[in-house]
């Protein structure tokens, strides 16, 4: 088991921490990778402190780790400013049927704000990660 998540957008890298020390580290696709998470539909991949809220073995992508987004500042910045703040943010594989794209999938950033692996890399990571595990992400 790991005891935290920490995603470095700039870099495309996702890393699983066990008592401080990095045990793993993977390269991943993102949303939009510049600047936080500001609406619904924006792609972007949100920025700050969340933890996984639920584990889902059976989403239209294989395997998925939800993150607590929004957080409760996300959501009144949304709030004052009359729009949605977004959500169903995950950390997950690759469309279900497409596992045979794998690492390919990387060269550019294709989803909605999420964080991508390939279906080998969120199985290792579906295991070792439980629902409560912190998660954070820099820009």
């Amino acid at each position: 088991m790991v005891d935290s998540i920490v995603l470095e957008k700039k870099a495309h890298r996702l890393s699983l921490f066990y008592a401080g020390r990095r045990v793993r580290q993977y390269q991943v696709a993102l949303g939009k990778p510049i600047g936080d998470k500001m609406s619904v539909g924006d792609r972007r991949t949100p920025e700050g402190r969340f933890w996984i809220d639920y584990r889902n073995p059976a989403s239209q992508f294989y395997l998925a780790l939800h993150i607590s987004y929004p957080d409760s500042a996300h959501a009144v910045r949304a709030l004052a400013r009359g729009i949605q703040a977004g959500g169903d943010i995950m950390i997950h594989g690759l469309p279900n049927g497409k596992r045979s794209i794998g690492a390919k999938h990387r060269v550019t950033d294709w989803t909605n704000g999420c964080v991508a692996l390939t279906d080998e890399e969120i199985e290792e990571i579906f295991e070792a990660v439980d629902v409560g595990t912190p998660v954070e992400i820099r820009p």
